[in-house]
């Protein structure tokens, strides 16, 4: 009697899961997507077929089967699978779980696979209490986490365990799983009526952005919200997907990731792809006066005296963005970004600064020329301060030595303005040395 009352529990805790948590592969043949890492003849499989599995750490997305390639691996190699999160899991519970899985192993010969989702939420010294359990090989460790392991994990584990970086899921993955949710009549939707159209399924896996999760709560929506039969067609899809909200954390690899985009992309001259990532940015909530320090710092590093109105514009935007804030100030924004990206381009004067900077880090310091020290006091023409007024020379160009030694620092570029400045140079350059030459 208890076994049918159990049944019934099981049968109704089920029915309560969401589509994408009753149609968690049950083998790893039923595993869609990361093959890179997991096909025949790659690194975890041939791990699992020598039974040599250690820890892992999953890196990736959200919706790309972290926690469910856990269980599957807890499976395959014949472990008890226990799970914390590091959101709501101190130091006492992991204790705890670490101590049980100490006394399986001694009691009765049976490993545990701990998995503990965001690891990268654990505090260093939670990370710590981790280390002597997973070396001695008490528990095989499968963290997962969204931030970039080598950043957010210690070292210390890191060092110990095998990092699999996981690839949101490609179109054609989710169509598999979106097809089998549709057929499987004992944990997916197979008992429905329903006629998918392809651009519907088409839709859907585009939308979620390689998110199983997302896709698969999609078309339960779909399917549950309409009357038999069903036509699942474009229309419904689209009503069926949530606004997307982009995968973005303001302190995490999101943030470095798309902020090195849309830098790259000025830099590289695509407007189109530079104000997709603005937009990206704009739209995860990212913050203003970040975005546009980022654009003044390039206008100067990346786009220069080649076209010298890029800063002008650049610190303009800044001051717009404070006076009108959002919405509006997405179009100065919009402005800049163009502006820079289709720009010429000069990194002369960052090279300059660098290589005038690093001179002096060196140890190359040199002293002031006494015609250039300052001579705003009665003695100073007696000690021979023989400054000439530049304004007074021919040209606007006294003949004289600034520096005391022969250095080119700026090296003009030859696109934009610096192609000017460049000619210019030459000139002035010649003039010095004159001015050397006679000293």
């Amino acid at each position: 009697m208890a076994s049918l009352f159990e049944k019934a529990e099981a049968d109704h805790l089920q029915a309560a899961q969401p589509l994408a948590a009753r149609m968690r592969p049950r083998t790893l043949a039923e595993f869609v997507g990361q093959q890179h890492f997991l096909g025949e003849g790659k690194l975890l499989r041939r791990l699992l077929a020598a039974d040599r599995l250690g820890s892992v750490i999953f890196y990736g997305p959200p919706g790309t089967g972290k926690t469910t390639l856990a269980r599957l691996l807890a499976t395959e190699s014949k472990k008890t699978f226990r799970q914390l999160s590091a959101v709501t899991s101190g130091v006492k519970e992991l204790r705890q779980t670490l101590d049980q899985a100490r006394d399986d192993l001694a009691g009765g010969g049976k490993r545990t696979l701990l998995f503990i989702d965001e690891i990268h939420r654990f505090s260093k010294s939670q990370q710590d209490v981790l280390l002597p359990d997973v070396e001695e090989g008490i528990v095989t460790l499968v963290g997962a986490t969204t931030s970039n392991p080598f950043f957010a994990v210690i070292s210390a584990l890191v060092s110990r365990s095998q990092v699999f970086e996981f690839q949101p899921l490609s179109e054609e993955d989710i169509k598999i799983l979106l097809r089998r949710a549709l057929a499987d009549k004992e944990r997916g939707l197979g008992q429905y009526e329903v006629h998918m159209h392809d651009d519907a399924l088409e839709f859907l896996a585009q939308t979620c952005d390689g998110d199983a999760r997302r896709a698969l709560a999609a078309l339960e929506i779909g399917v549950l919200s309409s009357p038999p039969p069903i036509n699942f067609t474009g229309d419904l899809a689209a009503e069926s997907v949530q606004r997307k909200s982009a995968a973005y954390d303001r302190t995490g690899d999101e943030h470095y990731d798309a902020i090195s985009a849309l830098i790259k992309s000025i830099r590289g001259s695509d407007p189109d792809a530079g104000l997709y990532w603005l937009a990206r940015m704009l739209e995860a909530g990212e913050d203003v006066r970040f975005l546009c320090r980022r654009l003044v710092i390039l206008a100067s590093e990346d786009v220069g005296n080649a076209d010298p109105q890029a800063l002008v514009l650049a610190v303009a935007a800044m001051q717009s963005c404070e006076f009108v804030g959002l919405p509006e100030c997405q179009l100065p924004l919009a402005q800049a970004v163009t502006y820079l990206a289709c720009a010429p381009k000069s990194n002369a004067s960052t090279i300059a600064i660098g290589e005038a900077r690093a001179d002096i880090r060196e140890g190359r310091v040199l002293p002031v020329p006494v015609h250039l020290r300052d001579a705003h006091y009665e003695a100073a023409k007696r000690l021979g301060h023989g400054y000439e007024y530049a304004h007074d020379a021919k040209g606007g160009i006294a003949a004289q030595d600034y520096l005391g030694v022969e250095r080119e620092y700026y090296r003009p570029v030859p696109r934009g303005f610096e192609i000017e400045l460049a000619d210019r140079l030459k000139a002035i350059r010649q003039r010095l040395r004159e001015g050397r030459s006679s000293e």
